[in-house]
């Protein structure tokens, strides 16, 4: 790791820090309508299966979003227009996309970070969401979510019979 990423990383640390500080609970506990996943290309490429999750927790399609980031290697383009890559975030921890910061102003009453934990621009954008309650999956940072679900991020059938049961002993349905 070259001295501009040890500066970046440590740059979004701090920012990551100032937004857990910042972080208003006072929605915590509230019902399930909307549903986000924050994923990482890396763990994840499939979208499709995210949106079935609706079913399960009883929401329409319209009311789950998914938002990806992928790290930018090669020049190939993407079509998806709600992703973010390491080229929107400057060292200081801004992102210059606002895809992405029109979804981290949504106020889901769950957001789902779907990435093998630390992060550090999953990290950051978890940090800045205005979601209600927030989960992870194993080794996640405990101080960005209110529940880690311990299985990988990749297991997208065992997490859908996890969050359910989650969601339903904390009475969000």
């Amino acid at each position: 790791m070259g001295i501009l990423e040890k500066i970046q990383k440590q740059s979004f640390q701090k920012h990551t820090e100032k937004n857990l500080e910042q972080r208003d609970l006072s929605q915590v506990n509230s019902k399930l309508r909307t549903l986000g996943f924050l994923v990482d290309e890396h763990t994840i490429q499939e979208f499709e299966p995210l949106y079935d999750f609706s079913k399960s927790l009883e929401l329409q399609p319209k009311d789950v979003k998914v938002f990806s980031f992928q790290e930018v290697k090669k020049k190939t383009p993407s079509l998806r227009q709600n992703q973010v890559n390491n080229k929107d975030f400057t060292w200081k921890g801004e992102i210059h996309n606002d895809n992405a910061l029109e979804f981290l102003n949504l106020p889901f009453d769950i957001l789902v970070g779907l990435y093998d934990g630390p992060h550090p621009y999953l990290d950051l954008m978890v940090s800045k969401s205005k979601a209600k309650f927030k989960v992870g999956c194993k080794n996640a940072d405990e101080r960005l979510y209110d529940l880690i679900i311990t299985i990988p991020a990749g297991e997208l059938q065992l997490l859908e019979s996890e969050l359910k049961k989650y969601v339903t002993v904390l009475n969000k349905l």
